[in-house]
């Protein structure tokens, strides 16, 4: 632990853990249940590693600066060490008076260091400092979610991998559409999370932006060279403007927005997966260990791993809204106001984190039951083949499609299925199609290899767009 400073003694540790660092001006005590309602610390101590990494590059910066001896510099940054193991450690005992992350750091250095603790805010004010605290944070949240969403990809892509040709009923409408395969349906949910994880890295690219050194809204007059603190913090632009520096909040909008997106299409997924793995389906079954049971009914497997995905991504909207409405109204600059972005962002983080490590386990452990996926086709899903045939031998699109809609009709009348419908019933509506080229259309395998377009759900094509996953996956 780092020795003391010159003169520190239990007066001076007592004025550090008591005084606010803006009481000067003040003559009266803040209430209890204001300081209830002022206070941050119980949820924004989880900044400690950032705002502790962010304080010693300042320290440094000062140091530079000529602001700071060399040994203030170096007392701060041991000091500031011992802090961070106190928080790491879970040992760091908070006070009354620690109102934010800001002062419970700068109130037990000055409890480790002494009197230097004083001149770590020198040029600095907690509007950049928060804002310094934030962006580090979610860049950091953000590369989480990334490879949580990658292990997601990876395990659709895993099960697409094994059924690039199980044939499945696909639907629009909820109902029974046009034959697709499993593997096809996977791929559907790995490429909207690719675009959640292409936004992610276009948002860290905005967000990857240095604030400190704005102060608390006009800039800093103490010569401190913020290229250098961007280099040491690992920001690639420097803000350009310092009213916007500490007011910005653009960057929380827009994780909790794309956080709430991929809230969304998970939901899609989860709500599909509940569909295919009830009774009526009978699709997929989730395993045990992502079920649950009933507490009165002891034959249910309830999905609940996959309806909690379905609820929770109202709670990742609801998030975004609230720090909308919290910014729409802000004047310049910074507001205590903008102290209501962080319990948004920490809970939409935690749920979509946690959300994410379920759905990659769950998807991954899931049967398929393939029989019963076939089972669920229906030769009238071959309607539009029946359609094309007729369309390759001249009849314009829009007259293929009415003619088949009659035979659809003639069948339903008659209670038989398509391919039953007697040959004179066809030949009615179109006179040169025969019985052999009517049979030739209701092969399920063959209309669902013929669509072998790029990006077709053909067995040839699955394959084609898994490879490319794996490979872009890593696996």
């Amino acid at each position: 632990m780092p020795q003391r400073g010159v003169g520190v003694g239990n007066r001076y540790e007592e004025r550090m853990s008591h005084e606010k660092l803006w009481g000067g001006r003040f003559a009266e005590h803040v209430a209890p249940d204001m300081a209830t309602f002022n206070d941050s610390f119980p949820f924004d101590r989880r900044l400690y590693a950032e705002d502790i990494h962010g304080s010693i590059v300042w320290a440094q910066a000062l140091g530079a600066a000529g602001l700071l001896t060399p040994a203030e510099r170096d007392a701060l940054e041991a000091g500031l060490m011992q802090v961070h193991a106190e928080f790491a450690a879970g040992s760091f005992v908070p006070h009354p008076s620690d109102e934010d992350i800001h002062t419970a750091v700068e109130r037990r250095l000055g409890e480790l260091v002494g009197a230097a603790a004083r001149k770590l805010h020198t040029g600095r004010s907690r509007n950049d400092q928060v804002a310094t605290d934030l962006r580090l944070y979610c860049r950091t949240a953000a590369a989480q979610l990334d490879t949580h969403l990658h292990h997601l990809q990876a395990a659709l892509v895993q099960q697409a991998a094994q059924h690039t040709a199980t044939l499945m009923p696909g639907y629009t409408h909820l109902q029974r559409a046009q034959p697709i395969t499993f593997g096809h349906w996977c791929l559907a949910y790995v490429e909207m999370l690719a675009r959640d994880r292409s936004r992610l890295a276009d948002a860290t690219h905005r967000l990857n932006v240095l604030p400190l050194g704005a102060g608390a809204l006009a800039g800093n007059s103490m010569g401190v060279d913020r290229a250098s603190l961007a280099a040491a913090l690992g920001f690639t632009a420097i803000s350009e403007n310092s009213l916007d520096a500490v007011s910005d909040r653009d960057f929380v909008a827009e994780l909790l927005f794309i956080a709430a997106l991929i809230g969304v299409h998970l939901s899609r997924m989860a709500e599909d997966l509940i569909l295919y793995s009830s009774s009526e389906f009978g699709f997929i079954e989730l395993a045990d260990a992502y079920s649950t049971g009933s507490s009165l009914m002891p034959q249910k497997k309830n999905p609940d791993s996959m309806e909690l995905l379905r609820g929770k991504s109202g709670r990742l909207t609801g998030n975004l809204m609230a720090i909308l409405m919290v910014l729409k109204g802000l004047p310049l600059a910074y507001n205590k106001d903008m102290q209501e972005d962080k319990e948004p962002l920490f809970d939409s983080l935690d749920t979509l984190a946690l959300g994410l490590r379920v759905a990659a386990a769950a998807v991954a452990t899931l049967h398929v039951n393939a029989e019963r996926m076939h089972a669920a086709l229906d030769s009238a899903m071959l309607a539009t083949d029946l359609a094309d045939m007729l369309v390759r031998q001249g009849v314009p699109f829009r007259e293929a499609h009415g003619k088949v809609g009659q035979l659809v009709r003639r069948a339903l009348a008659l209670g038989v299925a398509l391919p039953d419908l007697p040959l004179a019933e066809v030949q009615a509506v179109q006179p040169d199609l025969d019985a052999a080229q009517l049979r030739s259309v209701f092969d399920l395998a063959q209309s669902v290899a013929q669509k072998n377009s790029r990006g077709g759900t053909a067995p040839a094509q699955v394959a084609i767009q898994v490879a490319r996953w794996q490979a872009a996956l890593g696996g």
